[in-house]
């Protein structure tokens, strides 16, 4: 009998997949973490964006008996999945703040009458008196916690609110299933995660978290507006974000873009929030498709057609990279990654580390405790934009998984570098770290060693210091890069302190000959040239077996549905999904089901309309 039953399981799921998400098979880690919680477990996901998490929940949750709550921390996170599953003939809503509290009442009225099996629920409103009373009176078979690194103090985006879940479960008579699915997650914030939220001896799956189809590279340009408007001219038929770190390289970007032409909008805090609204669906919706922002966008936004992220700014950690970074390329076509770099990203990082406002629910000794925690990784963050190893190796080994320090896809591994020797440099910029007693910083260091005359200098009558201007004819870029080149390697530290300080260590007077792999200066722009021509021709390679203009009239007549049923054209069919049909051409109902993410429910409702583009144009 138990085997007939798992029998049973095993084809629902399947159908399940085929019949409302329109794929045949799973993907690594999915069917492991569906198959744990049917048979009555907790389970733990920590899989790479775009990996297809949300499936993880969804399908059991269209399997199990009762209802399955999804704590989500963003309103634009909820909308974009019950929009997308409603979409796929799922019966799903939420509960936020974006609700009056006429439809909150009613939305909570239909639950409570079984209208749906998936609900979103923000953790803010888990403990409201009515939400307890809907809860104890439904059949909840399971709670899913997305973005469970928000539950963590050690995870990059904790959030107190998140910390209110477990009440909400212990004022529930059972106790369901918990579930929780995250992107990023060091080994210290999983095990966090199921302590907090009480996994009881979790199914713990990790996919992995390379993103093979992204590129990665890290520029540190003399202009960095002129770089980001060459690229946006040679991809102006793309979809992409521009992360900036304040409020005003936001405007100063989307404007300068704006003046050349480009379809583009911005979002950001200061904005009111109908403007941040309209320009989120602006650009969810393509008709602004590059988006300018600060760090407040794009948590929960399952645009899929993102082609690429740049980072006007380094960002404080790698948690917070590889998620905004990730943002691009979900659909798993070809994207592109690219920081912009310079010095005084570090210090703008420090001073809002310093300032830190988010957690001031948390005891003074707690909170002294992240921003340490937090300056280290801001350490981290900015070894990563000074390495000349493998950059996707780097975040790799950051979370724990090991490659072969050469991907081929990242700025580094198509750069040339040859070996040269750093001996007398790092002595000299040792001698006058401990010459100066260890009372200062990189930048007071940097100016001695090379001569400068400032302020600073005279004031800390660094001029007078035995080492200075011993490096006078080594430019100040080489200095910044062998200083972190032996913070990197241990010969050198900098403190957690308010003032980051260098530090003397073990290894500071081990210099005897030390060596360092530095970029051909003469070779940069034509191997720049190289590079981009080779990634250019791979891309025509992948694309080879597509008919243009068959895909040009589909993305058309997508984008014509969208506006007429006002939808996101991804919601409609992903890119992915219109390649499939260029390289499939179906040409009947039961041959468009078989197109990659073409579910019963789009087929009856969309595929007459394809079929007949896709009989005229190929």
């Amino acid at each position: 009998m138990q085997i007939d039953k798992m029998m049973d399981r095993i084809e629902d799921k399947y159908v399940i997949l085929d019949q409302y998400f329109g794929y045949a098979q799973f993907r690594e880690g999915q069917e492991e973490l569906i198959d744990s919680i049917m048979s009555g477990n907790d389970a733990f996901g920590i899989m790479p964006t775009g990996a297809g998490k949300s499936m993880c929940f969804q399908i059991p949750a269209l399997m199990l008996p009762g209802v399955t709550l999804v704590i989500s921390p963003l309103i634009s996170l909820m909308k974009d999945q019950v929009r997308a599953l409603n979409e796929a003939g799922v019966h799903a809503a939420f509960f936020n703040s974006s609700l009056s509290s006429v439809q909150y009442l009613k939305a909570l009225e239909l639950a409570k009458q079984g209208k749906y099996k998936i609900i979103y629920v923000a953790p803010e409103r888990l403990l409201l008196d009515n939400f307890i009373e809907f809860a104890k009176c439904v059949d909840i078979s399971m709670i899913s916690v997305d973005e469970a690194h928000c539950v963590s103090q050690w995870g990059q985006d904790f959030r107190p609110s998140y910390l209110k879940i477990m009440e909400f479960v212990d004022r529930l008579d059972n106790r369901p299933i918990i579930s929780a699915f995250t992107a990023t997650a060091t080994k210290a914030v999983m095990e966090d995660v199921i302590s907090v939220l009480h996994l009881n001896h979790p199914k713990v799956v990790a996919t992995g978290f390379d993103r093979n189809n992204l590129f990665y590279s890290v520029k540190n340009p003399s202009d960095k507006m002129a770089e980001v408007e060459n690229y946006v001219k040679e991809n102006s038929d793309k979809s992409g974000i521009i992360y900036c770190a304040t409020r005003k390289s936001v405007e100063e970007v989307c404007l300068n873009l704006q003046r050349d032409g480009y379809p583009v909008t911005r979002y950001h805090a200061g904005l009111s929030d109908n403007e941040r609204r309209q320009n989120q669906d602006d650009f969810i919706y393509d008709v602004k498709p590059i988006m300018v922002a600060t760090n407040a966008f794009g948590m929960g936004i399952d645009k899929s057609n993102v082609r690429y992220v740049i980072h006007y700014n380094m960002p404080k950690d790698i948690e917070s990279y590889y998620q905004e970074a990730g943002r691009a390329g979900r659909d798993g076509e070809e994207s592109e990654c690219m920081l912009l770099y310079a010095p005084k990203d570090v210090r703008l990082n420090e001073f809002f580390i310093e300032s830190n406002r988010d957690n001031e629910e948390l005891d003074s000794e707690t909170l002294e405790l992240i921003i340490a925690r937090d300056r280290e990784r801001l350490k981290i963050m900015t070894f990563y934009c000074n390495t000349n190893e493998c950059l996707r190796d780097y975040i790799l080994r950051y979370f724990g998984e090991y490659g072969s320090n050469f991907c081929g896809k990242c700025s580094n591994c198509l750069t040339e570098f040859e070996t040269t020797d750093i001996t007398d440099i790092a002595q000299t910029i040792v001698g006058c770290v401990e010459a100066s007693r260890q009372r200062y910083g990189m930048t007071v260091v940097i100016d001695t060693v090379h001569g400068a005359n400032n302020i600073k200098v005279r004031q800390y009558k660094m001029d007078q210091n035995e080492y200075y201007g011993k490096l006078e004819h080594i430019p100040i870029f080489r200095l910044r890069q062998v200083m972190n080149f032996l913070m990197l390697n241990g010969y050198l530290f900098l403190t957690n302190d308010e003032y980051a300080i260098l530090r003397l260590t073990g290894k500071s007077h081990e210099i005897h000959e030390l060596t360092m792999k530095v970029a051909k200066e003469r070779e940069t722009s034509s191997k720049s040239g190289s590079k981009n021509s080779t990634k250019k021709s791979k891309k025509l390679e992948d694309m080879g077996d597509i008919n243009f203009e068959l895909f040009e009239a589909l993305r058309a007549l997508r984008m014509e549905i969208a506006r007429e049923e006002h939808m996101p054209p991804y919601i409609i069919f992903s890119d992915k999904s219109l390649k499939d049909m260029c390289i499939k051409l179906p040409m009947n109902t039961e041959e468009f089901l078989g197109v990659s993410g073409v579910g019963q429910n789009k087929c009856d409702k969309y595929g007459e309309k394809f079929i007949k583009v896709i009989q005229l144009k190929a």
